[in-house]
């Protein structure tokens, strides 16, 4: 992608918020030249350091652009990137490298110090005098970013891997390597569901696929062509390269973000006011306060872009409000990391305050289909809640290591999406709950969800889970961490199901996804431990 455009749009600039861990004399300000030159010379390098096509190469490091230099890397001489969250707990990175089967390890000291020496004790402890102990059992060798392992990883001699930890600048003066291109129907990438259901199970991606998702996003993306784009994305999930790959064709300017605190996002937004805005829905939500921030942040924006979750109508209201361009809009796309994106819509000014946030959108003409199936697995009729299920030209092509997984998904063609909603009759798709969140006297835990934030404009987040007799527990988190008004809370609740008293959370407490999904399901597992860090009710 970088090269391609590189050609076209060589001195198109691309402005981080951190520099590279991978390169930092680079600086902030780069361009497309620039980057597609750094993917030649890491390529270089990992070619020297000895990986071939087809191998898979795990990338498991800090959060920076630079996990997306090193997979086109990786992808550049055929080998296959495997994705893996900053975020990860020691224990279940462990276990993905383990499904990986001894792939490449590119990381850094600190993920190695953190991170992955928890994952290393696990695999000792999981078969002791099995193997090669720790990381060295579950990887062919480890690659560094910024120099060896700190205290020795993996090994009382220093080392960590099977032939010791090496920093890819050992390779510095590697010759360059022609690219490589695999069968289109090859693996060519591996990412992580969410796991906000447990473990992540890893998606095999394949060019085919990936091609089928990229033509309607560039469709999408063809009127706002050109526009300078500000992006505060999960560098892990495949969404950002199929965004990425439109950006680049168009040569939009590009401002790349790893920070999404709005104290630093802010200034950056209003100094570069960028006219097209992507990023997780959550972080919209944090991003509200922006649009009355200092520098008018949000003044330029033509489009916002939208995914992985629904999105709040109050936050939708909140950015297009921000927004002096004539007719600003936002576009939301309905998917997940097997699939990619199913549905879409668009929200307008004047289409947001009227908007039912329940709705998603409706199937990609000529690349998705969307159906509701009932309990039997028979099409339900319109209006009929219902399993969501897709059948889309942008499927994975298995889950590694869990082959049985993906079988139960897909039926007849058609992929369960682990969703419950239901379709009205000119086909647009509504949103109603995931199906493991499900709780009988609530209809919709989303839909109060909605109501609730547009009552309450303290609340930056608000979750409905199930406690321990299954009953609706809202978890809350105020602007500001001011204690919760409960006078407030009783008026905005009087019409809504009866649920048990809210517990405030701290927002940075929630747990969340590489994408900042909150992961319901373990908030449900923390309360019945009675690991909740609440700060308390205000009066």
């Amino acid at each position: 992608m970088f090269h391609r455009a590189a050609r076209r749009h060589g001195a198109v600039p691309v402005t981080l918020d951190r520099p590279l861990d991978v390169s930092p004399g680079a600086g902030l300000d780069l361009n497309y030249a620039e980057l597609a030159r750094l993917v030649d010379a890491l390529s270089a390098r990992l070619r020297a350091a000895g990986v071939r096509p087809t191998e898979r190469v795990a990338i498991h490091k800090a959060d920076n652009v630079d996990i997306v230099v090193l997979a086109c890397a990786v992808s550049r001489i055929g080998a296959v990137p495997a994705l893996l969250s900053p975020g990860l707990h020691g224990r279940v990175a462990g276990e993905l490298l383990e499904r990986l089967d001894r792939p490449w390890l590119i990381t850094d000291r600190a993920t190695l110090d953190g991170p992955l020496r928890e994952a290393d004790a696990r695999a000792d402890a999981a078969a002791p005098g099995a193997r090669a102990p720790g990381l060295a059992g579950m990887v062919r060798r480890v690659l560094t970013v910024d120099g060896p392992a700190g205290d020795g990883v993996g090994g009382s001699d220093g080392s960590t891997g099977a032939a010791g930890a090496v920093p890819l600048d050992a390779y510095a003066d590697a010759p360059p390597h022609a690219p490589v291109r695999l069968h289109p129907r090859e693996p060519s990438l591996i990412t992580h569901s969410s796991g906000t259901t447990g473990v992540p199970k890893l998606a095999v991606h394949c060019a085919q696929t990936m091609w089928n998702r990229l033509i309607p996003q560039k469709a999408l993306g063809w009127p706002t062509r050109g526009e300078s784009a500000a992006l505060h994305l999960s560098f892990v999930h495949s969404r950002f390269y199929h965004l990425l790959g439109v950006l680049l064709h168009f040569g939009s300017p590009l401002l790349l973000m790893v920070d999404p605190d709005p104290a630093s996002a802010g200034p950056l937004l209003a100094r570069h006011r960028p006219g097209i805005v992507e990023t997780h829905p959550n972080t919209f939500v944090l991003w509200e306060e922006l649009a009355q921030a200092p520098g008018a942040p949000l003044a330029r924006v033509r489009s916002y872009g939208s995914t992985f979750d629904a999105i709040h109508p109050r936050t939708v209201q909140k950015l297009l409000g921000a927004s002096r361009r004539r007719a600003p809009w936002l576009i939301q796309l309905y998917g997940q990391s097997e699939t990619g994106p199913v549905a879409f819509q668009w929200y307008s000014r004047r289409g947001a305050a009227k908007a039912d946030g329940r709705r998603v959108g409706t199937a990609i003409p000529g690349f998705t289909r969307i159906r509701i199936a009932d309990g039997d697995g028979r099409r339900a009729a319109p209006g009929t809640p219902g399993r969501i299920e897709a059948r889309t030209r942008g499927l994975i092509l298995t889950y590694l290591g869990a082959p049985e997984s993906y079988d139960r998904q897909l039926r007849d063609g058609w992929w369960q999406m682990g969703d419950m909603g239901y379709r009205d009759r000119r086909g647009g798709l509504y949103l109603t709950d995931r199906e493991v969140d499900l709780i009988d006297t609530v209809n919709s835990n989303l839909a109060v969800e909605d109501v609730l934030m547009s009552r309450l404009e303290e609340l930056c987040e608000v979750v409905i889970v199930p406690g321990a007799a299954r009953e609706p527990v809202p978890v809350v988190c105020v602007r500001g961490d001011e204690p919760l008004d409960a006078r407030r809370w009783t008026e905005a609740t009087a019409d809504l199901p009866v649920m048990s008293a809210p517990l405030q959370w701290r927002f940075e407490d929630l747990p969340r996804t590489s994408t900042w999904k909150v992961k319901r399901v373990e908030i449900t597992a923390m309360l019945d431990r009675g690991a909740v860090p609440a700060a308390g009710l205000g009066g």
